[in-house]
Formats: structure tokens, C-alpha cells, sequence
């Protein structure tokens, strides 16, 4: 799996959580016996120490849960969107909770909960025809003993069954006896829809979960939501119900009521959710006919017949990534002119230098003239002229190149006074102050030379000759061909670059460059639409040459501006992009940082930007040129269902020989054939309905179950609760891409 900047995530699928004793009345007993050393008992007859007893009663939830032993709801309460492959599940922060309490009859198999996650559709539940997730708040005694007439509670006895307890509060809800039969899980298999999570990870947020460290309980529902419309979620009770969890239930009675210990609803709204998956195959779809379709160019139908000479031009300048663009000539005849951006389909040939060495005050140095077919190509001075007027309106940018350009403008002209006076010449340039004085002390032992003879008497000497100056000051050449004035400009340069060197680099990976300079035809991007591209550098060069050219205006700007030059380049990142992809999708909107990755080699390549350049457009670029692109789906958390095409994702169980546990396996249940009639889950295993109503409850168990056919699928005779779990695990759509065929223009 390709590495992001997400914390690790450990996560552990147990079978169950059971407690070393359930619910129910104990007695402990206790008693003493005494012994000599040789073993003989003392206390004997009459003599014996009476038995202590002491019965105790465990008593863990039954009737209410607290809203503390709720970690997280899937579908999310109130939520809507595309929930058709998808579970409902219930993560419970206290995980002994499904075992605390324990199933009777023939049927109830060993670890089984007493929990179940029932989901209802609208108008199934007579007290709740919306399906809001509604309950009736009554006691335990009309729980367990109904008033209304054909209506059954659970089968509870006992003496846990206090007056207080039957007086105490709960949530129900009737359940018509035909839904009930049709949805509730059978006993065995209760035994695969609840598991224990461990979870191993700093505070994340998921699709609406916390993943939190620590171990939970997790409860399954056995339906899909295939039918648009709001759904009702109930985690319910069924001890007592032992009988009716089975498929031939007992009858004779209309509605079964039940203890709803938490609820809640949700809405599945196919039409206004994104389907995900679908979307990020449409993305890719062009390339199944044609590769090169991927690529950032017009794509034009092939021609009906022959194309004459001018239309096989035309069709090789679109196919290289060019866009025809208007352009009036300097005598001002109207005309056209091919144009191509920073982002081109195919790789941009080395060209010999188009006129972009540092120096010039117009674009035309940079256009280039086809004398065949009589056309200019302008991509360079557009870049050129884009360059300047983006440095022109950057205030700041284009206040701190016209003060370094002043300043290093200044030194200059006192370092051409300094080094044509001699007297002045042998002056520090960093001081101004002469180098002789401080020689001539050094070499006195320490001034005392100098204090003797200032103490001597004064001599008549004549006058020191004053050396004659030079007839004209150096020239900038000769200036700068002398190393300690080059070292004084060059510091001066440092000390006045400021942010540029920043700035630029922006420029360099296309910051504040306007998208229609990046992709000049709308036909080259249309929506719903991936597009891979590779970086012309000589573009590049052109737009940071336009922007460093800004305020060039004579022959010393132009030989000093090496210097500037040079020091903005030695802070500037020498990472520039090489290649990159643009995404128009209504995904962008819907998930503005879903994840890409690029290798080369196996390795993973440096992001070097990430934006999104409008709502639904989506910019990446790479330091180098990828071998393998892969399109991930957006995380969702740790949610349970099918997978894109309604089939399982397998994961490898693993074992001696085998994958690591967890791996891909890289095969689907049901396995996917050639043809269009694939068999799904839902055309396999889900169990029959009336005619005319949409089947949606999974078929776990039987010769035929669900359960047994997965487990067939990874080579074993059954799963237990965790293997399970982690099969149902929703595989987020991996979308991989090879890069477009090596071509050059």
C-alpha cells in the first residue's frame, strides 16, 4: 500500500469478548477445614466448622444502555447519501457487552450475542411509518406481558425479574410478525455479526467515526438499504425471542415487541450522493480503448477519409498538445498562431535557446517562426510576457527587485570611484576606511615605533606629492572582471533579494498563472475527465525569465543583473516539476483531498503541489516522471459491506504459505466472469421475498449461506466472527495507471 501522511493504524478483528460469568444468581461457599501436620483432620463430627454461603446477583445491562456505551453509528444518524452496499453497524465502547448475556434453546450456539441490529424501511413499523427510528417508552412488565391482543413479548422469568425491575422504563417497538420473520438473524447466525475491535492509533477522524484507542464491541445488521428511502436502525434484544430466531418460527401471533435499546435513522438517497467508485472508473475510462486519450491534448475522431496536407499538419499539432490561439502580426494582419502550455502530452524536445538568456524588454525574442507553413509559434513569448505581468503585479515582488536593482546599481558607482582614485584604492570596500594605517601599526611592535616618534621634535620636510587621479573611471567590465569589486556586488545582491527567490519558485511550480495559460482549450480537459501531462521546462525558463527581466532598462542593469540572478538562484529549490495530472470531477468537490500517489522505480515520488484551482478541478505535480499512478477512494473509516460491482474484495487469512493476514488477494467473491451476467451477493445470497418486493437481507448459514461460500472461496470450512468482519470490510477502488508511451515533439 502507498504510504500518505496519516497516522498508522492498527486494527485487530476478535472473534468475541466473553466474561468469566454472565448474567445470573451465584452462591459462593465457603468452608474450613483443620489438619495436623500428618495430614489428620481435627474438626470431625461434632467438632466441624460450619458452611458459609453467600449468594450475589450479575446484573449487567438488560432493559436500558447508556448513551456512554454507544461509540459510533453507521450510516451516521440523520445522514444521507448512497448506503445500498452497505451494512449498518453499531460500535459499542464497553465490548463485553453482547456476551454478558446468554441465548437458550437447541439452536444457540456458543459465543452467540443476545444483541442484533435490525434495520427497518418505511412503513414496516406501525408506530413509526416514517421510519425516524421512533420508539414507545413503557415499562418492563407490558414489555414482557403485553396488553394488546396478538402482540408477544419476550419469554423472561425469574427472580432478576424484581418488582422494581417490572416498574422500570424502557424503549419498544412492535414489529408486524411477517417483517420480524423476514429480517431478524436466525440463531447461528447471530454467531457472525458481532466481533471485538482493537484498535491501536492516535485520535482520528473517519467518515464520521473517532478511531480511538482501546477495544470495542461491534454489531451488524443483516440488510442492505437496495430500496431508496429513510431507514430505521434498532439494536434489540432478543433473549427470550429464542424460538422465533429461526426459520420456521412458531406463529399464531400479530406483532412482536421488542426492547430497543438504541435507535436511530438514516436516508439512502442514490440520486443526490456520488458513486464513488463509478466515478473514479469513468475517470479512466478512455484509456481502455486508447492510452494516449489520457493524455492533455484536443482528442479529434479519426478522419472519415485521407486528410489532405494541411489537415495532417493541423491534426500533428494537436496531437503534440498545441491549441490554435488568435495572433495579429506587427504589420497588423489578423491571423492565427499555435500555442502550448507548461503542460504538454508528450515530451517537449530540448530547444536551442530561444532567445531566452537574461536581458531583454520584449517577448519577441522568444517567438518562433515555421517559414513552411507561414504560422508563428508563441508559446515561449507567452510565457515570456505572462512572466513580467505577474511580476509587474506583484507589488512587493516588483518593489524588491527595483531596490536591488538600485542598490547594487550604487555600489557599483562607488567601487568605479574607489578603484579609479589610487589613493583610494587600497581602502577596505567594506569600511572605506585605508588599509595603511592599521599595516603600518601592526608592523611597530605594537605602536610603541609610532608613540616614540611622536614624542620626537618635528623636522621641515616638504610635502608628500599627491599621486595624479586616472583620466576616466573603469568601465562596468572591467569592474566587474575585478574579483574583490565582484565579491562586494555579490553581497550586496544577497542583502536585497528578500522574498523573490520565493516567489519565483512559486512561479516555477505555476503559482498565480491563470488556468487558461495551463490548459488552453476547453475541449483538453472536458468534465468528468483525468488528464496526465509532462512538464516543458523551456516554458518554465520563459516565465521566470519574464519576471526576472522586469526593470532592465540599460546596459549596466543588464551586466549587474548576473548578480541578482545568481543570488536569487542560490536560495531557490533546484526541485522543479516534472510531471503532473489535472482531474475535472464532481469528486474534486465532494472530496478535495482524496488520494494520488506516483512511483518511479517502486519508489514514491515527491508531491510538490497539491491545489484545488477551482471547486471541481484538481492540480498535482511530481518532481520526475511516474511508471505507476495510483487513484485511491477516499477513506471512509472501518465500515462493513460490498464492494464496488456488489461482490467481497478477499483478504487473505493468513497462515503457512499464505499472503500476510489482511493482504488483498486480488480476487473477488463471487468470482467475476467475462460475460454481463456476473453473479453478485445480491443475486446469490440474500433470501427470498414475496413476489415484487426487493430481496435485501442476507442468507448466512444454510448449504447455500453466504458463510459457507466465502469460506470456500479462502480455502476453509467455516469462518469465524473476526475472519468474517474482515472480509465485509469495505475495499476502498484502487485505480492504477501506466504512464503515457514516450514520445517527443
Amino acid at each position: 500500500m502507498p504510504e500518505d501522511n496519516s497516522p498508522e493504524l492498527h486494527v485487530t478483528f476478535n472473534d468475541h469478548f466473553t466474561p468469566h460469568a454472565t448474567a445470573g444468581i451465584y452462591t459462593v461457599r465457603a468452608r474450613q477445614e483443620l489438619y495436623k501436620e500428618n495430614g489428620e483432620r481435627i474438626d470431625t463430627g461434632e467438632q466441624e466448622l460450619p458452611e458459609s454461603a453467600q449468594r450475589f446477583e450479575i446484573r449487567p445491562v438488560r432493559f436500558v444502555l447508556k448513551s456512554a456505551s454507544v461509540h459510533a453509528l453507521y450510516p451516521p444518524a440523520g445522514s444521507a447519501g448512497r448506503y445500498d452496499t452497505v451494512l449498518p453497524h453499531i460500535t459499542l465502547s464497553r465490548a463485553v457487552l453482547p456476551w454478558e448475556r446468554e441465548l437458550t434453546g437447541t439452536r444457540a450456539r456458543e459465543h452467540a450475542p443476545w444483541l442484533a441490529l435490525l434495520v427497518f424501511a418505511e412503513g414496516e413499523l406501525p408506530g413509526d411509518e416514517s421510519a425516524m427510528g421512533q420508539t414507545t417508552r413503557r415499562t418492563v412488565a407490558d414489555l414482557v406481558d403485553p396488553a394488546e391482543a396478538g402482540v408477544i413479548g419476550p419469554n423472561l422469568s425469574g427472580p432478576s425479574l424484581t418488582p422494581e425491575v417490572l416498574s422500570s422504563k424502557c424503549e419498544t417497538i412492535d414489529v408486524p410478525a411477517g417483517v420480524f420473520r423476514a429480517v431478524v438473524p436466525y440463531q447461528d447466525e447471530l454467531y457472525y455479526l458481532a466481533h471485538v475491535r482493537d484498535v491501536n492509533v492516535p485520535t482520528l477522524r473517519q467518515g464520521g467515526e473517532d478511531l480511538v484507542e482501546g477495544r470495542y464491541a461491534v454489531i451488524t445488521a443483516n440488510r442492505f438499504a437496495r430500496v431508496p428511502g429513510r431507514y430505521a436502525v434498532h439494536l434489540v434484544s432478543l433473549e427470550g425471542y429464542e424460538p422465533h430466531a429461526a426459520p420456521n418460527p412458531p406463529t399464531g401471533h400479530d406483532a412482536v415487541r421488542l426492547c430497543a435499546l438504541w435507535s436511530w435513522s438514516f436516508h439512502h438517497a442514490p440520486d443526490t450522493a456520488l458513486d464513488i467508485p463509478g466515478l473514479i472508473t469513468n475517470l479512466v475510462a478512455p484509456s481502455r480503448t486508447d492510452p494516449d486519450n489520457l493524455a492533455l491534448r484536443v482528442n479529434i475522431p479519426a478522419p472519415e477519409s485521407p486528410p489532405d496536407e494541411a489537415e495532417t499538419y493541423a491534426r500533428e499539432r494537436l496531437r503534440l498538445g498545441y491549441a490554435p490561439v488568435p495572433f495579429r502580426t506587427l504589420s497588423g494582419e489578423a491571423t492565427y498562431a499555435w500555442y502550448r502550455g507548461p503542460f504538454t502530452p508528450v515530451t517537449a524536445p530540448q530547444v536551442p535557446d530561444p532567445g531566452l538568456a537574461p536581458g531583454h524588454t520584449t517577448a519577441d525574442h522568444a517567438l518562433i517562426y515555421e517559414q513552411e507553413h507561414g504560422l508563428f509559434d508563441v508559446s515561449y513569448a507567452a510565457a515570456w510576457t505572462l512572466g513580467r505581468t505577474l511580476a509587474l503585479a506583484d507589488p512587493d515582488y516588483a518593489a524588491q527587485l527595483a531596490r536591488a536593482r538600485r542598490e547594487i546599481a550604487n555600489r557599483a558607482a562607488v567601487l568605479r570611484k574607489i578603484t579609479a582614485d589610487p589613493a583610494r584604492a587600497g581602502r577596505s570596500l567594506e569600511t572605506g576606511r585605508s588599509l595603511r594605517a592599521l599595516r603600518e601599526l601592526a608592523e611597530t611592535a605594537g605602536g610603541q615605533a609610532l608613540a616614540a616618534a611622536l614624542a620626537a621634535p618635528q623636522a621641515a620636510e616638504p610635502l608628500p606629492r599627491r599621486p595624479r587621479r586616472r583620466s576616466a573611471r573603469l568601465t562596468t567590465d572591467a569592474l566587474l572582471a575585478d574579483e574583490r569589486s565582484v565579491s562586494a556586488l555579490r553581497e550586496t545582491a544577497e542583502e536585497h533579494v528578500g522574498s523573490m527567490p520565493e516567489w519565483l519558485e512559486g512561479l516555477s511550480r505555476f503559482a498565480g498563472v491563470p488556468f487558461a495559460y495551463l490548459v488552453p482549450d476547453g475541449r483538453m480537459l472536458p468534465p468528468e475527465s483525468l488528464r496526465l501531462f509532462r512538464i516543458d521546462l523551456a516554458w518554465v525558463q520563459a516565465v521566470l525569465a519574464g519576471a526576472a527581466d522586469v526593470g532592465l532598462h540599460t546596459f549596466q542593469d543588464r551586466a549587474l543583473d548576473a548578480q541578482i540572478r545568481s543570488a536569487v538562484g542560490r536560495r531557490r529549490s533546484a526541485a522543479l516539476p516534472a510531471a503532473g495530472l489535472l482531474i475535472y470531477s464532481t469528486l474534486v468537490r465532494a472530496w478535495p483531498d482524496f488520494p494520488i500517489f506516483m512511483f518511479a522505480d517502486g519508489a514514491q515520488l515527491a508531491e510538490l503541489r497539491r491545489e484545488r484551482l477551482a471547486d471541481d478541478v484538481l492540480l498535482y505535480l511530481f518532481d520526475a516522471v511516474p511508471d505507476r499512478i495510483e487513484i485511491r477512494e477516499p477513506g471512509q473509516g472501518i465500515h462493513f459491506g460490498l464492494d464496488h460491482g456488489d461482490v467481497i474484495s478477499l483478504r487473505s487469512l493468513g497462515g503457512t504459505g499464505r499472503p500476510p493476514l489482511g493482504k488483498p488477494l486480488e480476487e473477488t467473491f463471487p468470482e467475476r466472469g467475462d460475460g454481463d451476467n456476473d453473479d453478485t451477493v445480491f443475486t446469490r445470497y440474500l433470501r427470498p421475498r414475496p413476489e415484487g418486493q426487493t430481496r435485501d437481507v442476507l442468507r448466512l448459514r444454510g448449504t447455500d449461506g453466504f458463510v459457507p461460500g466465502l469460506a470456500a472461496a479462502l480455502g476453509r470450512d467455516d469462518l469465524s466472527p473476526g475472519e468474517f468482519a474482515l472480509q465485509l470490510v469495505n475495499t476502498p477502488i484502487i485505480q492504477e495507471l501506466r504512464p503515457l508511451p514516450e514520445r517527443s515533439s
